[in-house]
């Protein structure tokens, strides 16, 4: 009987056990586990939003064969970070290859990127591609050297110009107002090239006393610049100065005037700010530079497709602006924060 009784209550407990059962309680929330809302990226007020998949950007150089294209690639890349989307880059290796260029665009328009980041190696050559993808649907901005067209919805530069009319200032005063120069652009037809031609031609206007007696080409090749700086040099062995437009003309102007004994002694300014030329500076080869900032041509010809691919508004000219370098202000913050934008 006690045996029964027993059982009876073991059988009880075992069906009690297999009921149901009371929900947990819920745990407490972790005070630094991120909301929801916390997680969403944050972007600055003026900052394109895009939504879905990464918008697709070509940024097309000029050339990837010059310091001041990687400096582009990395602003480029710094923007496209920020704003979500992919960089597709693709150039040429001289910035005298107009085919190849064209070949480029015409690859991007056909692979339906969202939109085309470039800077033309002719003004006038690249005005139908850049027509051809603007009827394709593909917004185009051009950044340093642009197009002989209205077509581009934005152009993101250097006034070069103003920036070669300054280079004239510099190169006058480095001389004492008086004395014959030299001029070495780099590619006859590229726009950065011819305005830096006209601007510097504009500027020695205002010095009457400096005469500009020689303009050679450097097709962007430090080597071809040695031989036209050569060139120069024996036509016109007095001379005082050199305005190097870009830095294969500056690299090959400074190692023609090494090579002839003529370093500091013929004043030479120059834009853009390469590794060798910087080295160049700090030997006194070089006097002055006239720098660039393609960190933010790269960054801002990014933000402007995105925001024409979000239907917002775009600048129509927008202007880097330029510094003046020169060993006196090389090693202050201004100037090394704008020679190591990254």
């Amino acid at each position: 009987m006690l045996k029964r009784f027993l059982c009876s209550i073991a059988l009880a407990a075992l069906v009690t056990g297999c009921g149901p059962t009371a929900a947990p309680s819920a745990k407490p929330a972790d005070p630094q586990a991120p909301k929801p809302a916390d997680t969403a990226a944050v972007k600055p007020t003026d900052a394109p939003a895009p939504t879905g998949a990464k918008k697709r950007i070509a940024v097309i150089p000029k050339s990837v064969s010059h310091q001041f294209w990687v400096t582009v690639k990395t602003g480029a890349e710094a923007a496209g970070k920020e704003f979500g989307a992919d960089i597709v880059w693709q150039g040429t290796a001289k910035e005298t290859d107009v085919t190849k260029q064209m070949d480029i665009v015409q690859d991007m328009i056909s692979s339906k990127v969202d939109a085309i980041v470039m800077a033309a190696t002719n003004e006038t050559a690249l005005v139908p591609k850049v027509e051809q993808a603007i009827q394709a649907g593909i917004p185009v901005i051009t950044i340093d050297s642009g197009v002989n067209s209205e077509a581009p919805l934005s152009f993101v530069a250097t006034d070069n110009i103003a920036g070669a009319k300054t280079a004239a200032d510099v190169l006058a005063k480095l001389i004492g107002e008086e004395g014959n120069v030299g001029s070495i652009p780099f590619v006859s037809g590229a726009a950065t090239s011819e305005l830096r031609e006209k601007g510097f031609k504009e500027g020695l206007a205002a010095h009457p006393n400096v005469k500009l007696v020689a303009t050679l080409y450097s097709q962007s090749d430090v080597a071809l610049g040695m031989n036209v700086t050569q060139d120069m040099l024996t036509a016109n062995p007095d001379l005082k100065g050199i305005f190097g437009a870009n830095e294969g003309s500056a690299l090959g102007a400074a190692q023609a005037l090494r090579a002839a004994g003529k370093a500091g002694q013929v004043k030479l300014v120059a834009f853009d700010a390469a590794p060798a030329e910087i080295e160049a500076l700090k030997e006194g080869v070089i006097q002055a530079l006239i720098v660039q900032k393609p960190f933010t041509m790269g960054y801002l010809g990014v933000k402007a497709a995105m925001d024409a691919i979000a239907k917002k508004p775009v600048e129509k000219r927008i202007d880097t602006g330029v510094t003046v370098v020169t060993l006196e202000n090389l090693n202050t913050p201004e100037v090394q924060k704008l020679l190591n934008p990254s």
